[in-house]
């Protein structure tokens, strides 16, 4: 007997969209928040941190960024704050904040790239903490990244502005020191050990928060002093959380998602969507959805290789295969 196509029917998604319409206004008022003005004084060098995930906006931002500090006769300069991205080297992490649209010549200020780093101190755990050399010889680090749930721990604190000065700062070699001893320690006690010894030995003058709406536009800029960090970020973290999108189903048998990369999420395909934070092989507990199958076409252009998170997957195309970079994977 021939196969029963079955029927199709498109689904059409809505979600709460609060957004950003005038960034550089948005970014002012973030700078106003956060003390900067009070702390920095004229010559002073203020490092400004930018990850590697694909934020949006994160050009205009990280230039009107800038465009203040200037403004305060300062000397901004702009560190690659991705621990092991860009194949861990300082020529591929430049690379990718090029294809983010951020060059020496489009921020207007020096892009200062390096895997060194500082070993800081000993954690009260027994690790030792590792920060960016360029950014630890600056006067001043203004914190920059956007507040989301992660992908694999959940707490208080997940990805954002103290997660980047566990790892993103940390670079390569903080990158798999903490891996390692996340292992033995709670998600929430390493990131909030680490960022308490680079806040007070790192010059850590301020972290600019940005939130993203279920369409992955800008939906809020925040700005803070080092010394809220810790008691704002778990509040940002809570109105995120509301904005995420979600699947329209809570069960399906087939998932397929066109592209996965680190430029979406940090295991390719965000769990916190599609399900399984706390195993790769299916959803625990009460969590949702419930997918049975997923299936991915290809990588992004912009993970350059990198198939971080395809082992969550129980198919892939072809196509995905000759894209692969093993050595940045592994990385």
């Amino acid at each position: 007997m021939p196969s029963t196509i079955p029927n199709f029917f498109r689904v059409r998604q809505t979600f709460e969209r609060p957004q950003v319409t005038d960034i550089p206004r948005s970014i002012q008022d973030a700078i106003e928040q956060s003390g900067l003005s009070k702390r920095v004084t004229p010559g002073q060098s203020v490092a400004i941190t930018v990850g590697s995930r694909g934020i949006a906006n994160i050009a205009s931002i990280t230039k009107s960024i800038v465009n203040s500090i200037l403004a305060m006769q300062a000397k901004p300069f702009i560190v690659p704050a991705m621990g092991s991205h860009g194949g861990a080297t300082a020529e591929g992490q430049t690379q990718v904040l090029a294809e983010l649209g951020i060059t020496q010549e489009s921020m207007g200020c020096e892009i200062r790239s390096s895997m060194e780093t500082v070993e800081v101190c000993q954690a009260i755990e027994g690790f030792p903490i590792h920060f960016d050399s360029n950014a630890f010889n600056a006067d001043h680090v203004l914190v920059v990244n956007r507040i989301k749930p992660h992908t694999r721990f959940v707490g208080p604190v997940e990805s954002g502005l103290m997660k980047m000065m566990l790892i993103g700062l940390g670079k390569h070699q903080g990158a798999i020191v903490y891996h390692r001893v996340i292992q033995n320690y709670t998600f929430d006690q390493i990131v909030r050990s680490v960022a308490r010894e680079v806040i007070q030995r790192c010059r850590i003058v301020a972290g600019i928060a940005i939130l993203e709406n279920g369409y992955e536009e800008t939906a809020k800029i925040v700005g803070m002093p080092a010394s809220q960090i810790d008691s704002v970020e778990p509040q940002l973290l809570d109105e995120v959380r509301r904005l995420l999108p979600k699947l329209p189903f809570d069960h399906a048998e087939l998932l397929i998602i066109d592209e996965i990369g680190k430029n979406i999420s940090g295991t390719g395909m965000d769990t916190n969507v599609i399900g399984r934070k706390s195993n790769d092989r299916a959803a625990i507990g009460d969590e949702l959805p419930r997918i049975h199958h997923i299936y991915v076409r290809s990588l992004s252009k912009q993970t350059q290789g990198n198939g971080s998170g395809i082992g969550i997957a129980e198919m892939c195309h072809e196509r995905l295969l000759k894209q692969l970079d093993i050595q940045k994977t592994r990385i």
